[in-house]
Parts: structure tokens; C-alpha cells; sequence
């Protein structure tokens, strides 16, 4: 389900690079939280003054100058004189600014692997910062650089095409390699953003330079031509993106080395092996219980039929809104009346709903949190027969009987509203282990408390709970290299009963790249750390339900093993060490 967060990428954001303000001379000492809002007012500011030259060379220059300037300014802190909430923020603050200078590194990484397919990217970026620093540039200047791309870039496409005819024959000097599919998409996109931005650059100045245009309006508006006319050749021809129709799924693993660096980030202290194997453990739970479910359906063990019946079990169209708010009223009603967390009255009255497209359903298949809505998928007038019977079937009654729940309150809804009003300076941080993992631990706690009363509301929970499990193995084995698209959606659709629509979207959103490549594995993962958090917090007396959920929800969006050491009073740890899971033997 999508975040109610914006989780920020330090390394996908530009930059402008000054000392951090604590370091200039007569400045007061911060606090803590002040330090971090800072920080995060100089990011909103410097992202949109360098939104004129965004990826630019001389923006990465200065945005490593800028984390590695705060990197300095935070070393100056001393960890013995904060408490255990602003050691907390100085762990969480030195996390980002690692994060987003590993990110960084990616970029250039990548800035590199692709250069010889953008050969235009430098010419236009000169002329974007030019306009960023005030630079003076003569038209007839700016014309000439600009004339001299669509050569280039007709050039490079024969050659693309030369090298992709004779791609089953030795290799010829000079011939241009062709690009990768997720290559080609990345280039289509980043051409589409170097025209966007020498559009912005090219209207500052056409109606207010009075020879500008006379001299710079041809070159631009065929440059401009030339650079759809490539990024249409990198989508359709190489990449497979043709139109609205389906897009192929393409997607890039970031390794092992990667994924234990990011997992280090997260707080989460095992390898990528270990966490698939908590997840088949997990999974195997999972297909135990719905086996007992399918047996009270009086089908036996086949769970799959049993899933089969529940999937019928939807509404008319144009009924899910009324669904969605029935379901909304239970869950609230269950969580008040048991006394497990407050529920303010604003937040109980103020939320939405959203029906969304059929276009937003190929990636977006599921309800999903999004601002204070809940947004909702279902069949729509414009599908195919055959995705409407799918939409449908995957949003049953008995799945959302667990969907909306998650998505409003207890779980997206009601953590949005108190982050907003509690350390929300902490947004910064933003984690899918928290984000992701809150809504996920409520789907386990009132599992646990009997929420699910009949076999069809219980196969639907666990539906949603295997779809948990099965996001954590093919994510990490595509990340390893250990599994392909066509892999994912098949595991999906065999082993945990997803329609091949919803399978197919879901997987396409795993690994565009849109997203933290451990976000998937961050529902499962962080409704574990906090099942295993409140054992430590509630299970053994220390604190009420109420009151341990009511202090999570105060925390903010950060790492469960920090919001631990809150909740618990122990020193705020500056890399993980908490074991919340055993892995699988």
C-alpha cells in the first residue's frame, strides 16, 4: 500500500551546498529537533533552487559538499550530554546523511553507465546553470551549442540501430552498443527531464531578451524534436513501452553489497538470506492457517478453493465505497471499545475516499492511503472484461474486511494524524519499516484479538499476510539476482493466489525503481520488530496496550529499533544489534 510519508532520498534530490548553520561563527547552540529542522528547511530550500539544473553535475558537486558539511557539524555534538529522544535524532540525522551520500554515489554511478546514450546531457546542462548562477551568455553562443545536438543525436540513434541489427555478429569498431531495456527507459526518462529543464530555460528569456529568440528559438524547437523523437525510439523499440497499454516490467537488482548497506541503514540486523528464510517461515505459518480456514469451509485442505470462494465474494459495482466505509466504522468501533488506541475525534470524522482509474490500477491494483484518503480499486466501465472480473475478485468483501483497516484506522490514517501533530519534524526519516511495518502489526494484532470471526474474513487476512511474506522473498531474490520478473508474478499468482493483473502491477511497482528497493520487505519486517517490541513493552507488564500504542504513534517515522529504545529506555544504538526474529533453521 502506498505511504502516507514522503520518504526522503537525499540522494535524488538536488541540492545547494552551504555550511551547516551551527558552524557559522556567532550562531547559538541548537537543539536537537532544531538541528533536523534545519536541516530539513535548508533541503526544501536548496531542492528548489537547484530544480533549474536538477541532476546536473554541479548540483551532485554541491549536494556532497552540503551532506558532508553537516557530517562535520553533527561529529561537533556530544553524545553524552543528550538524552535518549535527541541522541535518537543525532543517530537518525548521521543515518540520512550516510544514506545520501551512498545514494549520491549511485547517481554518479549511473551518470556514467549511461553517458554514451545522453551525449546531449552536457550541453544542456551548461546552459541550465548558467541561468542558476546569473552567468552571462551571448544567444548566438547558446545557439550554436544547441545546433550542434541534433547531429549527435541522429548519429547515435543510427548507430544504436546498427548495433542492434548486427547483434548476433562480432562486434565492428565504432559500433555504439545498444542499451539495456531498463537502460533505454532510463535514458527516455532523463532526456524527457534535460527537455523539460531546457524548456524552463528557453521561456525565461524568449519574450524578455530581445534577440534571444531571433537567435536561439530553431536550434531549441529542433532540439526539442529530436529529443522526443529519441526518447519514443529508446521506449518502444528497445524498452517495449509503447503507449497506455502494458507496460513490460523492467527493473534493475542492486546486489548483495547494496542490500546489506541498505539494510544497515534500516536497523535491520541480519543478511538478506537470513530474511528470506524468517519470511518462508513466516509463509509456511501462514499456508497452516489457511488450510484450518478451507477446513472450516468444509473444503478440506485445499486452501487455494477456499480462497477461489472468497475471492467471489464482492460486491456490485459500484458498491465498494459503501464496502470500504462499513468496514471503516467496524475496525474503529473494535479498537475503541477494547480500549487499544486513541482514537481523536478529528481523525475519526475526517477522511476520505477516492476511486481510482483503470490506468492508476496497472500499478496500483489494491485500496492505498494517500493525503487523508483511502483510495480504492475496482472494476471500472473502461476495462477489459477480463480485468474487471479481476479487479473485482481481488478486492472481495473478506480482503477488505483487512485492507481497510490497515489503511485508515488503526493503521495509516490514524499514524499520519498523530505524526502530524508529534515530533513531526521527523518526517525526514521517514521508514518503510515503520510506515509500512505499523499497519502490518495491526493486521497481526487483531488477528491475534479474534477481529476476524468467520473462515472468509480469516482467509482474506491471511491472504494479505502471505502477500507480506511472498514480498520479501521475491524482492530480495530479484535484488540477488536470484529471480526474474516472470518469476515474481508467477510465485505470486501459484503460490500465493493473486490474479495475474494484481500480481503483474505489483511486480512492475517493486522494480521500476520508484521506490526504496527494501520498501516491500519493510510491512512484514517492521510488523514483526513491533510484535516482538510489544512483548517486550506489554507482554511482560511494563506498560498497557493503550499506552504502548499511544507512545509508537508519538515517535515518528523511524527505525523500529530506535522507537525501541525509546519505548524502553535504553541507550539509542548507532548501528543494529537487536535480534527480533530467529531466522529459519
Amino acid at each position: 500500500m502506498a505511504s502516507p510519508f514522503t520518504h526522503f532520498r537525499l540522494g535524488t534530490l538536488p541540492l545547494l551546498t552551504v555550511l551547516a548553520w551551527s558552524s557559522a561563527p556567532g550562531a547559538e547552540p541548537e537543539s536537537m529537533p532544531g538541528t533536523v529542522r534545519h536541516f530539513s528547511a535548508d533541503w526544501d530550500l536548496f531542492s528548489r533552487h537547484w530544480s533549474a539544473a536538477e541532476s546536473s553535475v554541479e548540483q551532485m558537486d554541491a549536494q556532497k559538499r552540503l551532506l558532508e558539511s553537516w557530517l562535520i557539524t553533527l561529529a561537533a555534538q556530544k553524545p553524552d550530554k543528550l538524552d535518549v529522544n535527541d541522541a535518537i535524532d543525532a543517530v537518525l540525522l548521521k543515518t540520512t546523511l550516510d544514506s545520501g551520500l551512498n545514494d549520491l554515489a549511485r547517481q554518479n554511478e549511473e551518470r556514467a553507465e549511461l553517458a554514451q546514450w545522453l551525449p546531449f546531457r552536457t550541453a544542456i546542462e551548461e546552459l541550465t546553470v548558467t541561468r542558476l548562477n546569473g552567468t552571462p551568455l551571448k544567444p548566438e553562443i547558446a545557439a550554436s551549442k544547441l545546433a550542434t545536438l541534433p547531429a549527435q543525436v541522429y548519429k547515435l540513434q543510427d548507430g544504436i540501430k546498427a548495433a542492434i541489427a548486427k547483434s548476433k555478429e562480432p562486434k565492428k569498431p565504432g559500433l555504439s552498443p545498444a542499451p539495456s531495456a531498463y537502460q533505454a527507459m532510463r535514458c527516455a526518462e532523463i532526456g524527457k527531464m534535460q527537455g523539460d529543464l531546457l524548456k524552463r530555460w528557453f521561456e525565461n528569456q524568449a519574450s524578455f531578451v530581445p534577440d534571444f529568440s531571433w537567435w536561439v528559438r530553431q536550434p531549441f524547437e529542433e532540439t526539442q524534436k529530436v529529443l522526443e523523437s529519441y526518447q519514443k525510439f529508446l521506449n518502444e523499440e528497445i524498452a517495449g513501452i509503447k503507449g497506455d497499454g502494458d507496460r513490460p516490467l523492467i527493473g534493475k537488482s542492486i546486489g548483495a553489497e547494496e542490500l546489506k548497506r541498505q539494510l544497515g541503514y534500516e536497523f535491520i540486523p541480519y543478511s538478506p538470506e537470513d530474511l528470506i528464510g524468517i519470511a518462508e517461515r513466516e509463509f509456511a505459518w501462514c499456508e497452516t492457517q489457511m488450510k484450518a480456514a478451507a477446513q472450516e469451509m468444509k473444503l478440506g485442505d485445499d486452501w487455494k478453493a477456499a480462497l477461489k470462494k472468497v475471492k467471489e465474494m464482492h460486491v456490485e459495482p459500484g458498491g465498494q465505497e459503501a464496502l470500504v466505509r462499513e468496514e471503516a466504522e467496524k475496525a474503529i468501533t473494535f479498537v475503541k471499545d477494547r480500549k487499544l488506541v486513541t482514537v481523536p475525534p478529528e481523525c475519526e470524522a475526517w477522511w476520505g475516499t477516492r476511486m481510482l482509474s483503470a490506468a492508476e490500477q496497472k500499478q496500483m491494483p489494491y485500496a492505498a492511503y494517500s493525503g487523508h484518503d483511502i483510495i480504492i480499486a475496482f472494476a471500472t466501465t473502461d476495462m477489459k472484461q477480463e480485468d474487471k472480473t479481476m479487479a473485482m475478485r481481488g478486492n472481495s468483501r473478506p480482503f477488505m474486511h483487512n485492507v481497510v483497516p490497515h489503511e485508515l484506522i488503526p493503521g495509516h490514517h490514524l499514524q499520519r494524524f498523530m505524526a502530524d501533530r508529534h515530533r513531526d519534524y521527523r518526517g525526514l526519516f521517514s521508514t518503510p519499516f515503520y510506515v509500512e511495518g505499523w499497519s502490518l502489526y495491526w493486521e497481526m494484532r487483531l488477528w491475534d484479538l479474534g477481529y476476524h470471526k468467520t473462515p472468509a474474513e480469516k482467509i482474506g487476512a491471511l491472504f494479505w499476510r502471505m502477500h507480506r511474506c511472498a514480498r520479501i522473498i521475491v524482492t530480495l531474490k530479484f535484488h540477488l539476482g536470484q529471480m526474474k520478473p516472470d518469476e515474481m508474478v508467477k510465485f505470486l499468482t501459484d503460490r500465493v493466489g493473486h490474479e495475474k493483473f494484481g500480481a503483474t502491477s505489483e511486480v512492475r511497482r517493486f522494480i521500476k525503481g520508484d521506490y526504496s528497493p527494501l520498501y516491500q520487505c519493510g510491512y512484514m519486517l517492521g510488523g514483526l520488530q513491533l510484535m516482538a517490541l510489544h512483548k517486550e513493552a506489554v507482554t511482560t507488564g511494563k506498560m498497557t496496550e493503550l499506552q504502548f500504542h499511544d507512545k509508537i504513534l508519538t515517535l515518528g517515522p523511524i527505525p523500529i529499533e530506535l522507537a525501541r529504545a525509546a519505548v524502553l529506555g535504553l541507550p539509542a544504538p548507532t548501528e543494529s544489534s537487536w535480534k527480533f526474529a530467529e531466522p529459519a533453521p
